[in-house]
C-alpha cells in the first residue's frame, strides 16, 4: 500500500516522471547497444576523418573516422555501470555499517563514525583520484573508488535512521518480548531505513556518472579499447573549435543523465515524505 501510495505522488511530479523514463530508457539502450548501434564503434574509416554530422554518421565521425553515434551508445554502458556499482558498494558495506554502528552505538560507534568522519573530510572527487591511482588505472578500479567514496554518506545516513528508530514504541515492545539485535535490525530498522535510502541511492546514481566521466577525462577510468563519454570528452578537448561535435554530443549526454538522476531523485524525495513539497 504505501509502495502504492508512493508511485501515485511521484507520478504528479511531471519532470522527475520524466527523468525516470530518461534513466530506463538510457539502461536499455546501454543493454542493446551492440545491436542499435548503427556501426562498429571501434571501425576506422581514413577516408571519413573529422565528418561533421550527416546522413550516414548523424553525430559525425571523429579523428580515426569513428562513428560518434555508435560510441556514445556504447560509452552510456561505463556510466551506467559506475552509477550501479557506486550504489552497490555502500548498500553492501555502508548500509549496514550505519545500522550496526547507530543501534549497538557505545565504543563501537566512536570508532565507525571517527573512520566516516575522516573520509568525509576529503573531497569526494580527490578522494576518487587517490584511489584510483592506489589500485591501478582501469574502469573497474574507478568504479570500485566511486563506489569506496559514497560509502560513508550511506553510513552516516543509515546510522541517523537507525538513532531515531531505534527510541520508537514498536522496537522497545520487541526487545521487551526479548527479541535480539539481529532480529530488531531485520525486522524494525532495515525496513525503516530503505525509503530516504533508495532517495540518496538516487542521487549517487547521477553524481557517480560525473565523476566516472571525470576520472576518465582525466585518463584514470576507461582506457582504450574501452569507450566512455569522458573519455569521448579528453579525446575531443583540443578540437572544440574546429570540431564543436566532438564534445558537444557526450557532454549533452552526461549533462542530461545528471539532471535527470537528480530530478528523479527530487521527486522521489517528495514522494517519500510529501512535507519536502512545501519546503
Amino acid at each position: 500500500m504505501r509502495a502504492a501510495a508512493i508511485w501515485k505522488r511521484f507520478r504528479k511530479e511531471k519532470l522527475a516522471l520524466a527523468s525516470f523514463f530518461y534513466l530506463i530508457a538510457l539502461i536499455v539502450i546501454a543493454l542493446i547497444a551492440p545491436w542499435i548501434s548503427p556501426h562498429d564503434p571501434q571501425a576506422q574509416n581514413l577516408n571519413a576523418v573529422m565528418q561533421p554530422p550527416d546522413a550516414h554518421h548523424w553525430f559525425g565521425t571523429d579523428e580515426l573516422g569513428r562513428d560518434v553515434l555508435s560510441r556514445l551508445l556504447f560509452g552510456s554502458r561505463a556510466a551506467i555501470e559506475a552509477g550501479f556499482v557506486a550504489i552497490l558498494i555502500p548498500l553492501v558495506i555502508g548500509v549496514p555499517i550505519g545500522i550496526v554502528s547507530g543501534y549497538i552505538g557505545g565504543v563501537l560507534d566512536d570508532i565507525f563514525m571517527r573512520v566516516v568522519d575522516a573520509i568525509l573530510s576529503f573531497p569526494a572527487i580527490l578522494l576518487a583520484l587517490g584511489i584510483t591511482g592506489a589500485l591501478g588505472v582501469s574502469l573497474k578500479n574507478a568504479m570500485i573508488a566511486i563506489g569506496i567514496v559514497f560509502t560513508p554518506q550511506f553510513a552516516r545516513l543509515a546510522r541517523g535512521q537507525t538513532l531515531q528508530i531505534r527510541k520508537s514504541a514498536y522496537v522497545e515492545a520487541a526487545q521487551i518480548a526479548g527479541a535480539g539485535p539481529f532480529w530488531i535490525m531485520c525486522k524494525h530498522i532495515i525496513p525503516n531505513t530503505l525509503s530516504p535510502i533508495i532517495v540518496q541511492a538516487s542521487f549517487s546514481f547521477s553524481f557517480a556518472v560525473l565523476v566516472e566521466a571525470s576520472l576518465s577525462f582525466l585518463g584514470l577510468g576507461a582506457q582504450s579499447p574501452q569507450i566512455s563519454w569522458g573519455m569521448m570528452l579528453q579525446q575531443a578537448y583540443t578540437k572544440i573549435y574546429q570540431n564543436a561535435w566532438l564534445m558537444v554530443f557526450p557532454g549533452l549526454a552526461i549533462l542530461f543523465t545528471v539532471l535527470a538522476g537528480n530530478f528523479f531523485g527530487d521527486g522521489l524525495r517528495v514522494a517519500v515524505d510529501p512535507k519536502m513539497k512545501r519546503t
